[in-house]
């Protein structure tokens, strides 16, 4: 990511905002896989800015770690 992204490079003090290629490259997906998910509902939430979706970065934190496997069960002790 680059400085914008940073808190020393928003003077505003905005959430930081990654646009779709930046969140596929993040997540180690294509571009594709992100509108798939978005058009199914799947993906995290994103603002509309015209034709540019924009993903705020809390917004995805929360939508990975909804996404972690659950804890496995203890499994039971061998005899």
């Amino acid at each position: 990511m680059d400085t914008e992204h940073s808190p020393t490079g928003n003077p505003w003090g905005l959430v930081p905002l990654l646009d779709v290629g930046e969140l596929a490259a993040y997540l180690g997906v294509p571009v594709s896989t992100v509108y798939d998910w978005r058009t199914r509902g799947l993906g995290p939430r994103a603002y509309r800015f015209g034709k540019h979706l924009k993903f705020a970065l809390s917004d995805v934190r929360i939508w990975i770690e909804q996404q972690r496997d659950p804890e496995p069960p203890a499994s039971p002790e061998r005899r």
